[in-house]
């Protein structure tokens, strides 16, 4: 090659380089979020957000790609997935993690909460971050966020006003134990299945009823098919978001703290829009024709209380006075 020519082919390449992007010395590393939750429901959209919150923070060297709705397995499968390596964070229902770290489902148990702020305050509680680390213990996974999933409320084609009214009701709950302690404790029959598989469950009558938060039952359109909306406000429930202690240990000290952190604000915006929403839904399903029932609580309550200390109980007392002393946060 003459040397002009050699120079000038030089010089373009040069140019070119010149105009590139700087990208970080690797490729980008795409980490893996999982859940069982509709495209339409605050839980996906706060993880989208989350992930291009992470790409901004490294420098693009990290992202999340979601897979919602089951795409990547029903409930048990993502936590197992966390040990597998098939997954990096997932949100899971408290009574999910808790079969390997018993006392994490105690906030999953039903009428275990006062109110709204009383699980507020468990939210942010010593106690809550303590049983995060049990469980950190046993799985090697982290638990970095809790975000409100809803009181959880049964739908029903039968009338329901009383504890009585439930006896022998076939209702579908999750594939985890504690979530029979409502049911049984009323004289239900607790009938688990997968999340994916409950609308044509209850299309078809397999179950009679269901129960799940009212952004829930709008999003999976259960409404659809049940015609009552009972608010028994059974469970204040809300979901963990884990990463993987694999996931964990490939990343800095410093990368581990942006992503708790964008995870945690994720987590507290979720949250919030829940809370709005569950407050505009009782007149929105009023408007879509259902019967919403407001029932009193306390006799719900009573037949419940009395099994928190029972055979079905995975944390001891000492956990159980501690939650019940936290004391209500109103933000």
């Amino acid at each position: 090659m003459p040397s002009l020519t050699r120079r000038l082919a030089f010089g373009l390449i040069a140019a070119a380089a010149a105009t590139l992007p700087a990208f970080p010395a690797s490729a980008q590393t795409k980490l893996k979020w999982a859940h069982v939750y509709e495209t339409s429901e605050p839980y996906h959209k706060w993880a989208l957000w989350a992930g291009e919150e992470l790409k901004k923070r490294t420098n693009g060297k990290y992202a999340i790609e979601v897979f919602p709705a089951s795409s990547l397995g029903k409930e048990s499968d993502i936590n197992e997935g966390l040990s597998l390596g098939t997954v990096d964070i997932i949100y899971t229902g408290q009574l999910f993690a808790g079969r390997a770290h018993g006392p994490l489902a105690i906030g999953g148990a039903p009428y275990m909460f006062r109110d709204f702020g009383h699980w507020n305050a468990f939210r942010k509680s010593d106690l809550f971050r303590e049983l995060g680390q049990g469980y950190e213990k046993k799985t090697g996974h982290r638990v970095v966020s809790l975000t409100y999933y809803g009181e959880r409320h049964v739908t029903a084609n039968r009338d329901i006003t009383k504890p009585e009214d439930m006896k022998g009701l076939k209702i579908r709950v999750p594939d985890a134990p504690l979530y029979t302690m409502f049911p049984r404790s009323v004289g239900a029959n607790p009938t688990p299945i997968a999340f994916a598989e409950v609308y044509l469950a209850l299309s078809q009558g397999v179950v009679d009823a269901q129960e799940n938060p009212l952004v829930t039952i709008q999003a999976k359109k259960f409404h659809e098919v049940q015609k009552n909306i009972v608010l028994t406000g059974h469970i204040t429930d809300a979901l963990l978001t884990i990463v993987s202690g694999g996931t964990m240990k490939r990343l800095s000290a410093d990368e581990q703290k942006v992503l708790s952190e964008v995870l945690q604000e994720a987590a507290d915006k979720c949250t919030d829009d829940i809370a709005k929403m569950e407050k505009e839904l009782v007149e929105w399903f009023k408007g879509q024709g259902k019967n919403v029932v407001t029932v009193d609580r306390t006799p719900f309550r009573e037949a419940v209380v009395k099994a928190h200390m029972g055979p079905d109980a995975t944390w001891d007392k000492a956990v159980y006075d501690r939650l019940q002393s936290v004391k209500a946060a109103t933000n």
